[in-house]
């Protein structure tokens, strides 16, 4: 039976920039990068030189971990750099991609005529098998495990976010043999969750074989995370999968066209965009061409591959990350506010009323990346619980992680959270406490402590 869950505590972060909703597409970017930092708890070992000539779908490391697990080319070219950091840990490797993509050949074939063993299999040969992820902790799915439940979330809540329902649209046969395929893999329920009193797209509105449930509030109720809470929590030995909707069309395409073609369709935002617009690329995709296209505003930026709550710094000539559909770019923050404290601050942004801004609510604002303060004693607010929509003692659970005390941890529910969940926590904070930091520090231990 399908749920309607409303959010009532939450945080709607009113940004400059959003992106208008056209599409263009560009010629293939010339170099495209797969950094194994993207998935958490990986550790790679190559299957390809320098000089290595490859093609979309051709695998390039496999994880040391979970050897059936492998990551491939998202486009065809030439492997021309493998870069390595501190004990010649992998960064990135580097690809010199073809004008046009050539593609490796997968088996096309409906996933309703497929067992759930060979539609694994066709997952993780094809490197199609990292975009499925898993609670607890945020990692790669285990192909060995059976999950009690698939969760894929039909809208972003987050800041100047992607509109899921703009970049599904035309994509309904694909999305549909993504969900055919994800059905097999598990004996629970697939849910589809979509944003309340709003019109879905033909693809998530037409969906079958899933259970859609409405969602309403604000961020971050399109969280998988809280989704997952108030519909089907989890418990210790539990697991649940979950896909971003781009990620199952992914799939789709595999069984239908029998290709990896990780298309992502991506949302460049923020008020250091002079054209916040929608860009057609490839997963790995060096981003120069795309910001350049888009206008970036003199200035120091902030480029961010992600959300700016919870997205990765990358240079101007960096490359998307594996999981991301937005590129957010700010204003550094980094110039000296004299006597900033004393302004009544009816442009500045605060949850509280410490700033006259809060009699404008619904006024859209430029932030950049200052913290207006340093770290200071973790002390009890309120504040976190205002904004954190879990059934979950926030402040409690991050102490718990500083002392390290697995036991109080699994009593106050690591196992439901990943640092996406704590953004806004981290975004209230008078403290500065890096929140995301430490949650992921408390998933890795008591990942490592049980595996």
């Amino acid at each position: 039976m399908s749920a309607s869950i409303k959010i009532k505590k939450g945080l709607n972060l009113k940004l400059i920039g959003e992106a208008e909703k056209s599409l263009l597409e560009l010629p293939v970017a010339e170099v495209f990068a797969l950094k194994p930092k993207d998935f958490v708890g990986l550790t790679p070992k190559m299957l390809v030189k320098v000089g290595a000539n490859v093609v979309a779908g051709s695998p390039l490391f496999y994880d040391k971990n979970n050897e059936a697990i492998r990551f491939c080319a998202p486009v065809s070219g030439e492997v021309i750099e493998i870069i390595r950091g501190a004990k010649r840990v992998i960064l990135e490797i580097k690809i010199l991609a073809d004008r046009a993509v050539k593609y490796g050949s997968f088996t096309k074939a409906n996933p309703n005529d497929l067992s759930p063993k060979e539609i694994t299999d066709q997952l993780l040969q094809s490197g199609v098998w990292p975009f499925i992820r898993q609670r607890p902790y945020g990692t790669i799915a285990n192909p060995s495990d059976s999950p009690k439940a698939i969760f894929i979330s039909a809208f972003d809540t987050n800041p100047l976010a992607p509109d899921n329902d703009f970049v599904l649209s035309g994509k309904e046969s694909h999305f549909q043999t993504g969900i055919d395929a994800l059905q097999k893999l598990s004996t629970g329920k697939i849910h589809l969750n979509v944003k309340a009193n709003s019109s879905p797209a033909p693809a998530f509105r037409g969906a079958q074989k899933v259970q859609i449930n409405t969602i309403s509030g604000p961020h971050p109720a399109g969280n998988v995370g809280v989704q997952i809470h108030h519909i089907d929590p989890i418990n210790k030995g539990e697991i649940v999968w979950y896909l971003h909707p781009q990620d199952v069309v992914i799939i789709g395409k595999l069984f239908t066209e029998g290709i990896y073609d990780p298309l992502r369709i991506i949302a460049v935002t923020g008020s250091q965009v002079s054209s916040p617009k929608y860009y057609k690329t490839i997963v790995g995709s060096s981003l120069k061409n795309i910001l350049t296209d888009a206008g970036l505003k003199k200035g120091d930026n902030r480029i961010i591959s992600g959300s700016i709550l919870s997205g990765t710094q990358v240079a101007a000539d960096g490359y998307l990350g594996f999981y991301d559909s937005q590129v957010t770019v700010i204003p550094e923050g980094n110039e000296y506010e004299f006597m900033g404290w004393l302004a009544p601050g009816l442009d500045k942004f605060s949850v509280s009323r410490t700033f006259f801004s809060w009699l404008t609510p619904n006024k859209k604002h430029d932030l950049n990346t200052n913290l207006h303060g340093e770290e200071r004693p973790f002390v009890m607010t309120g504040q976190y619980e205002k904004v954190f929509p879990m059934d979950i003692y926030p402040v409690q659970l991050l102490k718990s992680i500083l002392i390290e005390d697995i036991d109080m941890m699994e009593k106050l529910g690591i196992y439901e959270v990943a640092e996406e969940d704590f953004a806004l926590c981290e975004l209230v904070c008078t403290s500065k406490i890096k929140s995301q930091e430490i949650i992921r520090h408390g998933l890795d231990m008591v990942r490592k402590e049980f595996s």
